[in-house]
């Protein structure tokens, strides 16, 4: 049964609000420790891309290869479809959260005739928000093998699902910014 083009637009939507979260993403790299990424002059994009699961290519994927394709070149990798030492790939998940969050009172204490000091009911909200995942991942092609690894985690902010693309390029940028050995 196909998916209906408006299930995915939203999916899209929240796709590529995950790139832009509240406070800024929390930023882990991970990467093979004997790799020496000097080795490494070019790369490509995997295709079909993981975040791709339809027949073309969506804004979002669109948007992390020209903000990828961007961060690698600023640090001397060069694109080559034909040969590519490296392969990218993208990872996106966002799901929808709660936190419910209490507080003291939220009345005044007084004093009852009879019970003694009433400090009425503690205050509680519920908190509904979105957490987003995007995950940058280059493989060496000639091993095949996973050689490192960016993720930014985070909540998604308003801001970001409105105006998607400089969330994904600030999100690309800050999962580059302590790129190991570049090939300079």
């Amino acid at each position: 049964m196909p998916i209906p083009n408006w299930a995915r637009l939203g999916a899209v939507c929240f796709v590529l609000a995950v790139c832009g979260c509240a406070s800024g993403p929390s930023i882990r790299v991970d990467m093979a420790p004997s790799v020496d990424f000097r080795s490494y002059r070019t790369f490509a994009f995997f295709e079909p891309l993981a975040t791709g699961s339809t027949q073309y290519t969506t804004l979002v994927a669109a948007r992390l290869k020209q903000a990828t394709r961007a961060q690698l070149e600023r640090i001397g990798f060069r694109y080559s479809e034909q040969e590519p030492d490296l392969r990218v790939n993208f990872f996106l998940k966002v799901v929808d959260k709660q936190q419910i969050r209490s507080s003291g009172p939220a009345f005044y204490s007084y004093r009852t005739p009879y019970y003694g000091t009433w400090h009425g009911y503690p205050y509680v909200e519920t908190i509904e928000y979105r957490e987003g995942t995007l995950s940058i991942d280059l493989v060496d092609v000639k091993q095949n093998q996973l050689v490192w690894q960016g993720v930014a985690e985070g909540e998604v902010s308003d801001e970001a699902v409105k105006n998607p693309g400089p969330a994904v390029e600030k999100t690309v940028a800050q999962i580059f910014s302590n790129f190991p050995n570049a090939p300079r």
